[in-house]
């Protein structure tokens, strides 16, 4: 069963009732240093669950591990941005709608690494946190921009999700 919900209306007492396989961050508008509530539910289920970040879901995970986010001068727009998979080197085409990145920098490397990049301005489009079932991602892979490039990140979900049953 897929349950849905939001984090402005759920507490963390909530959430555990529900007794989640998964959780996947999802996108969403907004400064992401003004998500106070995101980031404590985020540190409650890190390690714990599976978990899958996208877009604000990657700034706000980052956040809730120790790293910083910062403002894009113009931001990300549109459904032609090249970013490229740090692993294997293979670049793929994304969907993106974001002001904000995470700063690489910032990132203790004992907790997560960069897993993707911006080819147009080398700024981090992914995480993967080291020991544990997590992976981000500032692009949106449902989004199928060139066509169904990313949808390959959710079969990785799944596969995360399976090996904690």
């Amino acid at each position: 069963d897929i349950k849905v919900v939001r984090n402005d209306c759920i507490t963390i007492k909530e959430i555990e009732k529900l007794s989640p396989q998964a959780i996947i961050i999802s996108p969403g508008p907004g400064y992401p240093k003004d998500a106070g509530i995101s980031v404590e539910i985020i540190k409650r289920f890190s390690g714990k669950l599976p978990i899958l970040g996208i877009c604000l879901g990657h700034q706000l995970m980052a956040l809730a591990t120790g790293a910083d986010t910062f403002k894009l001068k113009y931001g990300h727009r549109g459904g032609n941005h090249p970013v490229k998979d740090m692993e294997t080197g293979r670049v793929y085409i994304s969907s993106q709608n974001h002001g904000y990145a995470v700063n690489p920098e910032s990132l203790d490397p004992k907790v997560a690494v960069p897993a993707f990049t911006n080819v147009n301005d080398g700024t981090n489009e992914g995480l993967k946190y080291v020991g544990k079932n997590i992976f981000t991602v500032q692009y949106h892979p449902e989004a199928c921009s060139g066509p169904q490039d990313s949808s390959y990140l959710f079969d990785r979900f799944l596969q995360m999700m399976e090996v904690t049953e």
